[in-house]
């Protein structure tokens, strides 16, 4: 199945955030910010050129409203109850909903396992975008499982940071990560068992996955790029729109 295998090469891009952070240590601001902010970019790009245009060719103006408001609905609802913390900065070790946090002794293992659980949850409406997509053409599940994989690096990072600080062992935090990279395909074989119900279906579909890529960029890629680096988070922005506007 064509979902699954691209929405599994972006849930598991996770894990090379992990390797990297792994093996080379913590990257410097500039590159997080640059890779972030071309993250962000081409979510952006993508949902503004390829998934609103083809979600209007497939449903009315009302389904892709719809859609869309229940994509955005769907992250920020997750982001409210969910224990996700955005620890994109390497130094930034903040819960952002600290009344759901645990009492326990070791405050990095604690926030490492939150992040964890949050990006676990995250994943699955990325799952969710990518089979939509492949409903409306190859091209553009691939696009959209591009676009998560370079959003899913820095996420690993993220993850990979905490949980090494608290004293997680190697081996562990590559089999954590990849759990819940796994959330992606789980969330693309849910998609591909409703979004043949009709076309109409598909473009609510295909908003839904706009809203989602356009919380995400606008949520945590772009502000998180800009308090690394302002000058490489504008650059990676600007270059991504421009890339995903010739694609």
């Amino acid at each position: 199945m064509q979902s699954v295998m691209y929405s599994f090469v972006a849930g598991i891009s996770t894990v090379l955030g992990v390797l990297i952070m792994l093996v080379f240590g913590k990257p410097s601001k500039g590159v997080l910010a640059g890779l972030l902010g071309f993250a962000g970019g081409i979510m952006i790009a993508i949902s503004l050129f390829e998934l609103i245009p083809e979600a209007l060719e497939l449903g009315s103006t009302v389904i892709v409203a719809i859609g869309f408001l229940l994509g955005v609905g769907c992250l920020f609802v997750i982001d409210r109850t969910a224990p996700h913390a955005h620890v994109f900065e390497p130094d930034a070790l903040e819960l952002e909903n600290p009344e759901h946090a645990p009492h326990v002794r070791n405050p990095l293992l604690r926030t490492g396992y939150l992040v964890l659980f949050g990006i676990a949850l995250h994943n699955l409406p990325e799952g969710l975008a990518i089979g939509a997509g492949l409903e409306s053409s190859p091209q553009l599940g691939l696009t959209l499982a591009i676009a998560i994989a370079l959003h899913n690096i820095p996420e690993g990072i993220a993850i990979a940071g905490p949980l090494r600080a608290g004293g997680v062992g190697r081996f562990k935090v590559v089999l954590l990560t990849m759990a819940a990279g796994l959330m992606t395909p789980i969330g693309a074989i849910i998609g591909h068992l409703v979004f043949f119900l009709s076309d109409v279906f598909v473009g609510g579909a295909l908003a839904f996955a706009a809203g989602c890529m356009m919380y995400i960029a606008l949520d945590e890629l772009v502000p998180n790029a800009n308090k690394l680096h302002t000058h490489w988070a504008n650059l990676g922005v600007n270059a991504a729109i421009v890339i995903g506007f010739l694609l």
